[in-house]
């Protein structure tokens, strides 16, 4: 029997799939650094090969096929999701590259980022208002930004790179009329040919460090699969359940723990203007989640009135 999703404001069920969600997504770079030793184009290629099959599986069982022919046969819907590709693929690169080379600290800022980098964007292409908090946040997290300017440049590109790749795909799927998994399924389908020619190169290449050079790592490139396609699901089941404000206060598990690994598993450096540029990204999710809490305090009321 299927489960009747949620209604508005209702957080009834979602939160243990948006908690196993995100805390996978924050917990990755222990993934990943598994297979450090294999080039970053090849890691990208092997995670896009091995999920689509998952996601043929899920959405067999969910029956989303259909869905997914349809989004196909729709050049409308085929041209945005082959934006979005570019931009996910982009982003799913970079981030590995910053695990790979001792930055998960930039990753970990550039999605904290990115839920502000999502509002400034609502308001210049989807018309939506900002509140003067709202504007505010904003304001102070640009502050913390220049600051890296000025003592981090080397890895700023880094963490604007995965705020506004991320940002910028939200945007797209937002518009795009297809469910998060067939649309996902799509996207890795526009991508499936490229990504079969970066993997039979380096399988010829033959360097020893790929897809083929070692059994265990070529099972962890498989499982990149999983760790693609598993999160996504439970975040989908997670948004059908719980409200998307609810939701988009959980989004913070994720850098919080990625935070954490970059300094205390993986030791990496804190310099000053790093540290500083944190605090006033707290400072700013702080005051942004302070009045997403006041309008949904005031929308139960009405609701209730």
């Amino acid at each position: 029997m299927a489960q009747t999703p949620a209604p508005a404001g209702s957080n009834e069920g979602g939160l243990p799939y948006a908690v196993a969600a995100y805390g996978i997504w924050g917990f990755v770079p222990l993934f990943f650094k598994l297979i450090s030793s294999v080039p970053p184009v090849e890691v990208l290629a092997q995670r896009i090969i091995w999920s689509l099959p998952l996601c043929f599986v899920i959405m067999l069982f969910r029956r989303q096929i259909g869905e997914y022919l349809v989004a196909l046969k729709d050049w409308r819907t085929l041209r945005l999701l082959l934006a979005s590709s570019l931009l996910i693929a982009v982003n799913w690169l970079v981030y590995i590259y910053s695990i790979f080379t001792d930055h998960v600290l930039a990753a970990s800022l550039g999605y904290y980022l990115n839920p502000l980098v999502n509002v400034m964007l609502g308001m210049i292409f989807l018309g939506e208002r900002l509140s003067r908090l709202q504007l505010v946040a904003v304001a102070i997290a640009g502050v913390g930004v220049a600051i890296l300017l000025a003592g981090a440049l080397d890895t700023l590109w880094i963490s604007l790179t995965l705020a506004f790749s991320f940002g910028t795909y939200g945007l797209i799927r937002k518009v795009v009329p297809v469910g998060s998994l067939p649309g996902l399924s799509v996207e890795t389908t526009v991508l499936l040919l490229p990504s079969l020619g970066i993997a039979a190169w380096y399988l010829w290449a033959g360097d020893g460090r790929g897809f083929g050079s070692d059994s265990s790592i070529s099972l962890l490139l498989m499982a990149g699969g999983v760790i693609t396609a598993v999160p996504l699901l439970l975040f989908a089941t997670a948004a059908r359940r719980m409200s998307y404000a609810a939701l988009g206060f959980v989004q913070f598990l994720a850098p919080t723990l990625q935070f954490l690994l970059s300094l205390f598993v993986f030791h990496e450096p804190l310099k000053p203007a790093q540290l500083a540029c944190f605090v006033l990204i707290w400072i700013s999710i702080a005051v942004f989640s302070f009045d997403m809490l006041r309008k949904m305090r005031a929308e139960r009321m009405i609701e209730v009135a």
